[in-house]
């Protein structure tokens, strides 16, 4: 039996999002738009909880770190796709492909865990109160965001050096406008067994515990809020919960719709939209919805803002 050609590759072509030369500069200049206000919110989130004394608490701090990972892998795969609109080729470096395939996986796999945290986070400040400062401490707030980094740094490591350590065919097209590990998958020559069988079972792990750590904390602190005896206090629970819900609902929705569907109901458009969604809109939503829905970031906007006039001009 013949073996496909393999060739050693310098560069991949990606599909981009259009190839449509009518629909490039208006689509360009919306994920720019996209990507802009993705960057500015969370930049601006990380540096809010940071500078702001009345936001040094737990659920600042892993808020901070959300918005860390939403702009690391929006920034991971936006700059290349708008760059790319504009070039006559869409064409990555062979190196490159790999760094934004490790960096994407990083930022993304961190995310839910930290949304995970996110949810403990809740759970012991509503079910637990009087506990809360103790068992939520500095030490225990980095740790809980620390192993996340590590984990799927680790993980990152593996399915990148896996893939690119094997031999690719004379073809290198990728059907996304990024390096996505699946995608990668269909231009190896060498049998791709092996990194499926990791990619299926960590994906399926780090996709089920991360959720269930975010379903049992809910349930209980539901169970919790039930048992309150003041409207005020049942209120308060939830507003402090709301944000939070909204990021979990709109992300696990998503990776739901690209993963849990049979494989005959995908298309390349539809996936191409899902991730289009999930990699650049979800970065730009969720420093929106924690900064519209929340009080105490309001107020520390108004308060920023308050002092900038003060400034002498």
């Amino acid at each position: 039996m013949n073996q496909p050609n393999q060739t050693v590759l310098t560069e991949f072509i990606l599909m981009g999002i259009t190839d449509r030369p009518e629909l490039q500069a208006a689509v360009f200049g919306l994920f720019l738009s996209i990507y802009v206000i993705s960057v500015v919110g969370n930049l601006g989130m990380i540096i809010l909880t940071k500078v702001d004394s009345r936001l040094q608490t737990p659920m600042y701090f892993f808020l901070r770190h959300l918005a860390l990972t939403d702009l690391g892998y929006s920034t991971t795969v936006g700059p290349k796709m708008l760059v790319n609109f504009i070039a006559n080729q869409n064409t990555i470096p062979y190196n490159g492909c790999a760094t934004q395939l490790a960096f994407f996986i990083l930022f993304i796999i961190s995310e839910l865990f930290i949304l995970s945290a996110m949810a403990y986070d809740r759970y012991m400040a509503i079910c637990h109160p009087l506990l809360y400062m103790v068992v939520m401490s500095q030490k225990v707030c980095w740790v809980l965001v620390a192993v996340p980094y590590v984990y799927s740094a680790f993980l990152s490591l593996i399915i990148t050096i896996k893939i690119f350590m094997s031999s690719f065919c004379d073809h290198n097209v990728i059907r996304q406008f990024y390096c996505d590990n699946l995608p990668l998958l269909t231009l190896l020559c060498s049998s791709t067994r092996d990194i499926e069988l990791i990619i299926l079972i960590f994906s399926a792990f780090n996709l089920v515990s991360s959720l269930l750590i975010v379903l049992v904390s809910y349930i209980l602190i539901l169970m919790a809020i039930r048992s309150m005896n003041s409207a005020q206090g049942r209120h308060k629970a939830f507003s402090t919960c709301g944000s939070h819900m909204t990021v979990v609902v709109v992300l696990y929705a998503t990776l739901f719709f690209m993963y849990v569907q049979p494989k005959s109901s995908h298309s390349f458009d539809t996936d191409k939209i899902a991730s289009v969604f999930y990699t650049l809109i979800i970065p730009m939503l969720n420093p929106m919805i924690y900064s519209l829905r929340n009080k105490e970031v309001k107020c520390a906007l108004h308060r920023i803002w308050k002092n900038l006039h003060k400034l002498p001009m």
